[in-house]
C-alpha cells in the first residue's frame, strides 16, 4: 500500500479546505493509498515559501510518504516556475506526484513523459537565464562598466613596516580595514619584491 500525503491549500481565511479533502480522501480510498499525512496552507500560491509546503517538502527528503495527492496543480504553485522546481525535486526523490482536477499522475508512462517534458523546460529555463547573465555582462564589459567589487587600494608600504614594529596579521587587519588574506597577501609580495632585488 503506498504511503499518500495530501496537500490543501486556501488563499484567504473564507475559504474552506474541506471540499478539496473531502475529494482527495476519497481519491485515496478508491486508489487504496494509505494517508500518512495532511498539509495545509492558508497563503497565496505566489508566495514560495509556505508553512505547510515547506513541511511537506522536508518530510518528502525523509521519505515519509511515496505520493503526494492535491486537487489542483495551482494548489502547489501559481508560478510555473515554482511549480516545475516542485514538481522536479519529488521527482529526484522518487515520490510522485497526483492533481485530482487535472488527472495528473506522475506514476504512469503519460505522467513520466509530462515530469520528462517538465525537467525539459526547467533546465532550458536555467541555461536561459544563465545566457541572459552572460549576455549582462558581456553588454557591461563593451560599455566600459567595471564588475566586481571595486579595487582594494592599501598602503603597501605602511603595512610592511607596521608589521615590522611587530603588529599581528589580526591587527593590521584592523589597522589597514582589510581582510586578513589580503594583508598576508601584501606582505608576501613585499617579501618576493625584496628577494628579487
Amino acid at each position: 500500500m503506498k504511503r499518500v500525503a495530501i496537500y490543501t491549500r486556501v488563499s484567504t481565511g473564507d475559504q474552506n479546505v474541506g471540499s478539496q479533502l473531502c475529494d482527495l480522501e476519497q481519491m485515496a480510498k478508491q486508489r487504496g493509498y494509505e494517508v500518512v499525512e495532511r498539509y495545509t496552507d492558508q497563503i497565496s500560491g505566489t508566495r514560495c515559501r509556505r508553512p505547510g509546503l515547506d513541511r511537506l517538502m522536508a518530510d518528502a527528503a525523509h521519505a515519509r510518504f511515496d505520493v503526494v495527492l492535491t486537487w489542483a496543480c495551482d494548489r502547489i504553485a501559481r508560478s510555473t516556475r515554482h511549480f516545475l522546481e516542485t514538481l522536479d525535486t519529488l521527482n529526484n526523490l522518487g515520490i510522485e506526484f497526483v492533481s485530482f482536477r487535472e488527472q495528473l499522475d506522475t506514476s504512469g508512462p503519460l505522467g513520466r513523459a509530462v515530469v520528462t517534458i517538465i525537467g525539459v523546460v526547467a533546465e532550458l529555463e536555467r541555461a536561459l537565464i544563465v545566457e541572459r547573465v552572460r549576455a549582462g555582462l558581456r553588454r557591461a564589459r563593451l560599455e566600459g562598466q567595471r564588475l566586481g567589487r571595486p579595487p582594494l587600494h592599501l598602503d603597501r608600504e605602511a603595512i610592511a613596516r607596521d608589521r615590522a614594529h611587530g603588529y599581528s596579521l589580526r591587527q593590521l587587519s584592523k589597522m589597514h580595514r582589510a581582510s586578513r588574506t589580503s594583508i598576508l597577501r601584501v606582505l608576501q609580495q613585499q617579501s618576493q619584491q625584496g628577494g628579487t632585488a
